[in-house]
């Protein structure tokens, strides 16, 4: 039995409408996520921020539905690091979930641009945040997740541990200084700090560096007394 031609074209018009639409789901909604970063501001590194387990933590109970918890220290990193970055909320989630979250959680407007679902990659069932398209240098993005697969290049991430309520936490505030050196120092390029410290606690690890510098420090500097050099 052979098949018309013109429902053999019907189907293939079908599938060209059903790729479309799947290749549009698929990739990012533009090529330039967030707006050319003023001139003035070209300095200036990006922090992006994971949402769900990583600032905050989503709970569904039946009997009281749907509650968000924000991570303990969370307002005072947001405010803290504004100072320093530009700083991106970059989620999986669904805008019309996302705003109304970061409306509550980000009074003092810290959070520059919020990116969500529709600006992830979708590849294999799983929505992956492309940091490529951000239009910003990637030597100068750091990314913190909770989850160390949700992005396509994690030579730009911090990993810390998933939050719950149950949980006390200070990981946040823990990875203060660090950020903070690092935007004050401004690296040629933020991966190969990050890589230097692969496989270990940053926040523990920056702590030890530090006090191993300034002990060489000392060692350098020449001992001055109350009544002079000796």
């Amino acid at each position: 039995m052979t098949v018309p031609a013109k429902a053999v074209q019907a189907y293939l018009d079908i599938r060209k409408a059903i790729e479309e639409v799947v290749r549009d789901y698929s990739v990012p909604f533009s090529e330039k996520l967030l707006p050319d970063p003023f001139p003035q501001e070209q300095h200036v590194p990006t922090l992006v921020l994971d949402l769900n387990d990583t600032l905050i933590y989503t709970d569904w109970k039946r009997e009281r539905g749907w509650v968000t918890f924000k991570r303990p220290g969370v307002d005072a990193f947001l405010e803290r690091l504004a100072q320093f970055y530009e700083i991106v909320v970059y989620t999986d989630q669904l805008n019309m979930n996302v705003d109304p979250i970061l409306e509550r959680l980000d009074q003092k407007g810290c959070v520059r641009h919020r990116l969500a679902r529709t600006a992830t990659r979708y590849l294999d069932g799983k929505h992956y945040r492309d940091l490529s398209k951000l239009n910003r240098d990637p030597s100068r993005i750091i990314y913190i997740t909770a989850h160390p697969d949700s992005t396509l290049q994690p030579e730009n991430s911090v990993v810390i541990n998933p939050w719950n309520p149950e949980t006390v936490d200070t990981a946040l505030l823990d990875l203060l200084p660090f950020l903070e050196y690092v935007a004050m120092n401004k690296p040629p390029d933020i991966r190969a700090t990050l890589a230097s410290y692969q496989g270990k606690d940053i926040p523990t690890e920056f702590i030890e560096r530090t006090k191993e510098y300034q002990r060489r420090m000392k060692e350098q500097k020449p001992r001055t007394g109350l009544f002079g050099r000796h």
